[in-house]
């Protein structure tokens, strides 16, 4: 089983494929968390998030693990917290971009995906990584209601925040995954939409978790959430 979450920033992704693996027992794959590993890996070796070639083949060397949720070792070293840097989030967008690195982590992502039943979330999980996934989601979210997530979180991590600030780097990853050549973040043509501004994140997860039951049944999933759910 393979159960695909993708969507923009600040939408719920990680929040909520975490909790549906820990209920499904299913291994949860950050593939965000991966872009920033590469992210990182370049700054720390002085290479420019826009030189493709060299961060491809930084990518391609660097050993990946996900060892458990929000846990992240970049060729043995945990990375967990480093790869949550503000400045690493535009790092991940923009290595993101790049078809070398991006052919290089679906790779490991597909591999990840076909020896353990997965919830594997990110930008273009339903339309590239895995096409054919049973379950497919696409959270979704207002931009205010996106930019009070994101400084709420970084609140919660004793960085200074504001929310303008957050607002215009949002806007641009927006921009820059959706426009760009290589998988862009888009909803897959069979995926079902979730918004989930003003719902709670119990919410949330028991209608993604209705999905799984649903097509684990063999039964059509309802789709009736705020009106807003649509496939």
């Amino acid at each position: 089983m393979v159960v695909a979450i993708d969507g923009p920033a600040g939408a719920g992704k990680s929040t909520i494929a975490r909790r549906v693996a820990a209920r499904m027992q299913y291994l949860y794959i950050d593939t965000g968390a991966m872009y920033r590993a590469v992210a990182l890996a370049a700054l720390r070796a002085g290479i420019d998030w826009d030189a493709a070639d060299q961060v491809s083949a930084l990518a391609d060397r660097c050993d990946i693990e996900l060892p458990g949720p929000g846990q992240v070792r970049l060729n043995g070293e945990d990375v967990s917290e480093a790869i949550r840097a503000p400045e690493i989030s535009q790092g991940a967008s923009k290595v993101s971009a790049i078809p070398g690195v991006r052919t290089t982590l679906v790779r490991k992502q597909q591999e990840m995906g076909a020896r353990h039943s997965v919830v594997m979330e990110g930008r273009d999980i339903g339309t590239v990584v895995f096409p054919q996934a049973p379950v497919k989601v696409f959270l979704n979210a207002t931009i205010d209601e996106r930019v009070r997530r994101r400084v709420e979180e970084l609140k919660l991590k004793g960085l200074r925040t504001d929310a303008a600030e957050v607002e215009r780097e949002m806007r641009e990853r927006d921009l820059r995954d959706s426009t760009r050549a290589a998988s862009p973040l888009q909803k897959a043509a069979d995926a079902v939409e979730l918004d989930t501004t003003g719902l709670t994140l119990d919410q949330v997860e028991e209608k993604v978790l209705d999905l799984v039951r649903a097509i684990q049944n063999q039964a059509k999933p309802l789709t009736d959430v705020r009106g807003s759910v649509t496939s």
